[in-house]
């Protein structure tokens, strides 16, 4: 993966494995911006998934990392948003598959609780996977038209 702009957010939840992520991105020479919480006071993870997947569907050359308690909320969340693609996930070949298959703009784990070795796996095979193309492609596409389709009839 070219470096990107990573967009991260995460609740209150998943702030410690946000954390842990950006210091990650961080060495490997990512750009990020951490859209928030910048502490574990409680918050609402629609609120973060809005901001995150907003700004990951709007600027070029960005991705996303998300992260609530199971993960599960605040993809649901980000996938309301026209364009994103949020995929949670819990092993590297989920990883895999979310970006060869799915080609997700949006990563995302379960904070609660999280291995460190585990969630390293998963981000650099994330990061080292590239969009498939061919079949897959057939498919995203779909999705892509599924998202303008329903936008205009809502």
């Amino acid at each position: 993966m070219k470096k990107e702009i990573f967009i991260l957010g995460s609740d209150h939840a998943g702030y410690k494995l946000k954390e842990f992520v950006k210091n990650i991105l961080l060495k490997m020479k990512f750009k990020i911006q951490d859209l928030g919480p910048y502490d574990d006071d409680r918050v609402d993870y629609p609120d973060y998934a809005e901001k995150v997947a907003l700004k990951v569907a709007k600027t070029k050359n960005s991705v996303g990392f998300l992260t609530c308690g199971t993960g599960i909320g605040i993809s649901i969340s980000a996938n309301k948003i026209p364009g994103i693609r949020a995929a949670l996930v819990n092993s590297p070949i989920d990883a895999k598959m979310a970006r060869e298959h799915n080609d997700a703009n949006i990563l995302v784990v379960g904070g609660r609780p999280f291995n460190k070795n585990n969630v390293k796996k998963i981000l650099n095979t994330w990061l080292k996977t590239k969009f498939g193309g061919g079949r897959h492609a057939r498919r995203v596409n779909k999705i892509k038209r599924l998202d303008k389709k329903y936008l205009k009839q809502l």
